[in-house]
């Protein structure tokens, strides 16, 4: 069941739900309003051919940096990474659904290709894969709302949250933007 406003600030306040920095007016009816870091990673196009997810990408890609008063370009058909700046967990009975905001998917940005899941266990600062479907450039604004995420709880406890040993837990804790580590797959 997904959590209401009440559910959600309840929540956070008991400790089962973390946000960091965590502001009252960006609880929604039944989600919380995330907003944009200013840390971009992007693909270097000219000196890569082809990826591979056997491989590491980290190398494939260059970190950008922008100021608060200042704005990040993503092009037509352009794929980033992106940062939420609040840095983000669930207990281990609850899972984070993240989701776009309707004004900026109007525009055509989408803010997650596939992986908008918070698993229970984990707490980290979300990546945002970019992707702007429009014809036309979007600018991108540090502290802007970029996304949404939803809470449920889940059915009981989970036996192995997301950090267990044992589990493949690539992202876990990240406080920054992780390239693909889609290679720690094939080993």
């Amino acid at each position: 069941m997904i959590l209401s406003d009440q559910d959600i600030k309840r929540a956070v306040e008991e400790g089962k739900i973390y946000i960091d920095p965590f502001n009252f007016s960006a609880v929604q009816p039944a989600s919380y309003d995330l907003r944009l870091d200013n840390q971009f990673k992007v693909f270097k196009k000219n000196h890569n051919v082809v990826l591979d997810p056997k491989n590491p990408v980290s190398d494939m890609m260059e970190d950008i940096y922008i100021n608060d008063d200042s704005y990040f370009v993503i092009h037509p058909g352009d794929f980033v990474l992106g940062l939420i700046k609040e840095k983000t967990g669930v207990d281990n009975r609850h899972v984070g659904r993240l989701e776009g905001k309707s004004s900026l998917a109007r525009l055509g940005l989408i803010i997650h290709t596939t992986a908008g899941f918070l698993d229970p266990g984990n707490n980290l600062k979300l990546t945002l894969e970019l992707f702007n479907a429009s014809a036309l450039p979007i600018k991108l604004y540090p502290d802007m709302k970029i996304a949404q995420i939803a809470f449920e709880e889940i059915s009981s406890e989970c036996e192995r949250p997301y950090g267990s040993s044992g589990l493949n837990n690539k992202y876990y804790g990240s406080d920054g933007i992780d390239a693909s580590k889609a290679h720690l797959n094939f080993k």
